[in-house]
């Protein structure tokens, strides 16, 4: 295959096409210091603080969609075949307020302005999406955006009075929406594309198929699909990353099928796009899921990622362990499907061969005699990294617990299994004493670490304490004929 030598865009109204791009160039360093588009601003460098969101736009599934996302941890290749929306396209023609900007204006959402770009564009995308949302709908769009002068009350008001202020099918980017689908339409030849700068070399597979060819020729290389960890590795540490693949793009990644038995997410799926379908079928995630980060780093970020980097603190797999996930790894041609908890084998070391991918995960649906759970201990109540992460299974019949499967994160040095406090429970009567008792087994399946996220002896009473927390959520008897999903 011959690889095209380019990225193609759109940025706001014009064509981009750049040659000379380097795998760790970020899309705020572009817009800044290339295109002088100052408005995005460069606050944390880490998707912390949403100064710097922007709007980015892609075809999926034959439908344009824009999603806000952290410019500060965006790789600028992953654009090609995208139309980049900056807060300098708002204003009209004549230089007026684009309606969310009015509205900050009137509700006297800004004090010192710095932060203030990147809540109008994250009330943006919202308003697109959702041109009257509740004020909780608002808070969770709002997770990834900082301000620390004006106070998010003013904020909020701004974003209640857009649903007075006109129909959002008649904003410019809607209105124009035919026309940048064509344009982006012409820019996509479905060819492999390759660009380096000084060396630092970046490549855009074509579909999955190139992937495993691209990576079984460049087996050491760094695989990005969301960048939202390896993107900190670029800002914050100083790390190249050359030879990265990018896989954000690749649709094929994307796929969610429901069956019968199971969830299948393909490994590129975002936390924003998994979210519906986990929660419809396991309503105990839907918390839980809007606690992982901010929306812009839900937006790029993707479980697969979250898993095949073995982060000890990831927030999906202790939850998807204690669902029974499995996953499939993939090299060339060939596959191999193993469950999740014995990918991890230590801390930075995965069963995953050199030149081998993960593809996709299967979560089974769960019987209708299982109790569930997940829970996050952080010092921030949103968008924070996990102290202690967890996840429960447990099948409760006719009043005895006939099974466990309890997982925990930031315990260990990798997402683990709880065996001994499932060995405590497994067979018991169900009532208090067993979960109390399960929780003191805790202390012989972890050792964890004192680090700056929370003392060892924290997060093991953390732990222990929320063994207790799920009997008590779930009710002082479990009889089969109560029993739901929860």
């Amino acid at each position: 295959m011959t690889a095209r030598k380019e990225i193609r865009f759109i940025l706001n109204d014009h064509d981009v096409a750049l040659q000379a791009v380097g795998a760790s160039d970020t899309v705020l360093d572009y817009l800044r210091l290339e295109r002088r588009l100052t408005g995005t601003k460069e606050g944390c460098a880490e998707g912390d603080c949403g100064a710097c969101t922007v709007l980015v736009g892609r075809m999926h599934e034959g439908i344009l969609r824009y999603e806000a996302v952290n410019a500060c941890i965006r790789f600028l290749a992953t654009l090609d075949g995208c139309h980049v929306v900056t807060v300098e396209h708002l204003s009209g023609a004549s230089g007026s307020l684009h309606p969310v900007q009015q509205a900050m204006v009137d509700c006297h959402g800004s004090q010192c302005g710095f932060c203030t770009p990147g809540f109008v564009m994250a009330l943006y995308a919202l308003w697109m999406q959702n041109p009257d949302p509740s004020e909780d709908e608002i808070e969770t769009a709002l997770q990834g955006n900082l301000c620390r002068c004006t106070g998010y009350a003013p904020i909020i008001r701004a974003a209640q009075t857009l649903s007075h202020s006109g129909n959002p099918a008649n904003d410019f980017l809607m209105r124009e929406r035919e026309t940048i689908t064509a344009r982006l339409a012409d820019l996509a030849d479905g060819r492999r594309v390759e660009v380096e700068k000084n060396g630092d070399r970046a490549i855009l597979p074509a579909d999955v198929d190139d992937l495993a060819q691209v990576l079984a020729e460049n087996p050491k290389a760094t695989i990005i699909a969301g960048a939202t960890d390896v993107g900190l590795w670029v800002t914050k540490f100083l790390r190249p990353v050359t030879p990265a693949i990018f896989i954000g793009h690749l649709e094929g990644l994307k796929r969610i099928d429901v069956t019968d038995t199971h969830i299948t997410i393909g490994a590129g799926v975002s936390y924003s796009d998994s979210q519906s379908p986990l929660t419809e079928a396991y309503p105990h995630l839907a918390e839980y899921w809007n606690r992982i980060a901010g929306w812009q780093v839900r937006n790029m970020g993707t479980v697969g990622g979250n898993i095949a980097n073995g982060s000890p603190i990831g927030d999906a797999p202790p939850v998807l362990i204690a669902l029974g996930a499995e996953i499939t790894l993939r090299h060339g041609q060939s596959q191999r499907r193993i469950l999740l908890e014995d990918f991890f084998i230590d801390y930075g070391k995965q069963d995953r061969a050199p030149g081998e991918f993960l593809e996709s995960i299967h979560i089974p649906l769960m019987p209708p005699d299982s109790l569930h759970a997940a829970y996050k201990i952080s010092k921030r109540r949103d968008e924070d990294i996990s102290s202690v992460a967890a996840g429960f299974n447990v099948t409760v019949v006719e009043g005895r617990i006939t099974a466990a499967t309890i997982a925990y994160g930031g315990m260990a040095a990798t997402p683990k299994r709880a065996a001994q406090a499932e060995a405590a429970i497994v067979g018991q009567a169900w009532g208090e004493a067993a979960f109390i008792a399960a929780g003191a087994a805790l202390a012989n399946d972890f050792t964890p670490l004192t680090d700056w996220r929370a003392s060892a002896e924290y997060r093991l009473k953390s732990a222990q304490n929320l063994f207790r927390r799920f009997y008590l959520e779930k009710g002082e008897s479990a009889q089969p004929a109560r029993l739901v999903r929860a």
